[in-house]
């Protein structure tokens, strides 16, 4: 009997028995590249997603869509729904916030990546975003996540706060499941005793991740951070790690902000962060 043989058989059957199967490299050894529009992700350029977390005004979101044109930033965040920790927390303004985002991309020809909450809101931003994001507290939301496969557009699905990468990919595994495979993976921090910062960003996620899938992956530094000042270091450090692409919240006036103002950067740091980033990525072989 040939043991090499019988090694080769046995990673075999390993491989196959993996829970994950339509976002493992072993059902798919190539990189994925994801097109949104003209913004593609998973190749050697580095996107940038940024915008303010919440959609408070058409002024506050016209100002942002505008700044993000003018810096080369082709995709818009802003949520138009909120699920935050406190009930008496601002909510986000839910289709009227759509519609203020697709008027934004109309007029500065960006995309708009906003999250959905459930079923109701996901038809809702199915209908006017190009891009549905699953946060964190919804990651193993499986019905909405089953939903989420149906719906016809590319995701960005956050990690859990607590997640570990095998369930945050088999998060991953129900969209793909129900028949959508332009999914992009989003690190945003896990949930550590450290308290200093909002989360703990796992750098060690990025090239873990994209060995064990096929799929982009991005990091969110603002809601690891929770403060504006440590993001451009690991949005530095992610995009060295390998990162596809970076979420950063930058609102207009942070101090004034309805949602995460501590973390929002302003125009001049984003300004700033992205020529810092362009010099990263071409240290890796990339772009920006």
């Amino acid at each position: 009997m040939s043991w090499v043989g019988a090694t080769e058989t046995a990673e075999a059957v390993v491989a196959a028995r993996k829970p994950y199967k339509l976002v493992s490299r072993d059902f798919h050894p190539e990189d994925s590249v994801i097109r949104v529009g003209d913004v593609v992700f998973g190749s050697s350029k580095v996107v940038v997603m940024s915008g303010p977390c919440a959609v408070e005004s058409r002024e506050q979101v016209m100002e942002s869509a505008a700044f993000m044109q003018h810096v080369g930033v082709p995709v818009l965040r802003g949520g138009a729904y909120k699920p935050r920790t406190s009930p008496y927390s601002f909510q986000g303004m839910a289709v009227e916030g759509l519609k203020i985002l697709a008027e934004a991309r109309e007029r500065y020809g960006v995309l708009i990546v906003t999250e959905a909450v459930d079923h109701e809101s996901l038809a809702n931003v199915a209908e006017w975003a190009d891009i549905v994001q699953i946060g964190a507290r919804n990651m193993q939301n499986f019905e909405l996540l089953k939903a989420v496969g149906q719906c016809g557009k590319a995701v960005l699905l956050k990690r859990g706060l607590a997640a570990t990468i095998d369930e945050w990919l088999m998060a991953a595994e129900y969209i793909a499941a129900h028949g959508n495979l332009n999914i992009i993976l989003c690190e945003r921090g896990i949930r550590t005793y450290e308290t200093k910062t909002r989360n703990t960003l796992d750098i060690s996620a990025v090239p873990v991740v994209k060995q064990l899938s096929h799929l982009p992956v991005v990091i969110d530094p603002s809601h690891a951070a929770g403060q504006w000042q440590w993001v451009a270091p690991l949005a530095r450090a992610g995009i060295a790690a390998g990162a596809d692409g970076l979420i950063i919240e930058t609102h207009p006036n942070p101090a004034e902000a309805l949602s995460d103002g501590p973390q929002s950067l302003n125009f001049r740091h984003l300004e700033e962060l992205m020529h810092e980033a362009q010099l990263i990525a071409q240290a890796v072989g990339r772009t920006l």
